[in-house]
């Protein structure tokens, strides 16, 4: 990608306003993390890629930098709270200081109903989709408050977290929890200027998707339109869209929701 190019894409995300933002995104090194990235990228800001895969990771900042963007590699796992903390002091002492975080970050669902509950496959779910999720603000709050400039947090919930689905009692636990925690946390924090959201995507074409498809024995193109009224399923960068709209101040009176990205599931 040429230089040029890398300026008119940028002109075109000037509205955002995230030009030099510093922006953590975990789960980053694929699917709607890997698209989060690439935009924010796109768009100017200075993008942590953290992931527990530290191969996908490296693969993704490279392919940013060759794109002309700003990004740095972070291993960490969600669920230990010294990582996300050293998380959150990596990348203020890389760049300074912290604007964005998404917390992405999101285990494959289960897959037995709850009378044959495994419950450590129940304990591994909540420990990345909403343990990971808490920490993650805890740590990300704590330096935007001592910035005492204020900031935007969009964690990721799923349909899961307003619809459940068949057999996936810890997957839909957690990503309700993942709204529930947004909206207390906007509560708290409003006031500091540090906006929080949510974004439930619906069923979006990436590798945790076609794993889950595997897993459950579906049809791709029947799945897809039983859970889309547009029929189809969304793409990574649809989600990264989203994200991108919450974490800039085009939706500056905008805290405390879920925002549904779902081709209207929810709605049916």
């Amino acid at each position: 990608m040429n230089s040029t190019y890398v300026k008119v894409m940028r002109s075109m995300y000037a509205m955002f306003s995230v030009e030099d933002k510093v922006v953590i995104i975990t789960g980053a090194g694929q699917g709607m993390g890997a698209a989060a990235a690439e935009l924010f990228a796109d768009a100017g800001a200075k993008v942590i890629v953290a992931d527990f895969n530290e191969k996908t990771g490296m693969a993704e900042v490279e392919k940013i930098r060759k794109n002309h963007g700003e990004a740095t590699f972070c291993k960490v796992d969600v669920t230990k709270e010294e990582e996300v903390k050293n998380m959150v002091d990596f990348t203020v002492k890389t760049y300074g200081r912290l604007d964005v975080a998404i917390n992405n970050a999101a285990r494959t669902p289960d897959d037995k109903p709850l009378a044959e509950l495994d419950i450590n496959e129940f304990d591994k779910v909540m420990d990345v989709d909403i343990r990971g999720v808490a920490l993650c603000m805890k740590y990300e709050i704590k330096q935007m408050l001592k910035q005492t400039e204020g900031g935007s947090i969009v964690n990721t919930s799923s349909v899961s977290g307003i619809r459940p689905q068949p057999n996936t009692p810890a997957y839909v636990a957690a990503k309700h929890a993942v709204i529930g925690l947004t909206k207390q946390g906007a509560l708290d924090y409003s006031h500091y200027n540090i906006r929080i959201n949510a974004v439930a995507p619906g069923a979006i074409d990436t590798p945790m998707l076609r794993n889950a498809l595997v897993q459950f024995n579906l049809d791709p193109d029947e799945y897809a339109k039983q859970l889309s009224m547009l029929g189809r399923f969304g793409q990574p960068e649809e989600i990264a869209k989203a994200y991108l709209w919450l974490a800039s101040d085009l939706s500056s009176f905008v805290t405390g929701i879920c925002l549904s990205v779902d081709g209207g599931y929810v709605s049916k």
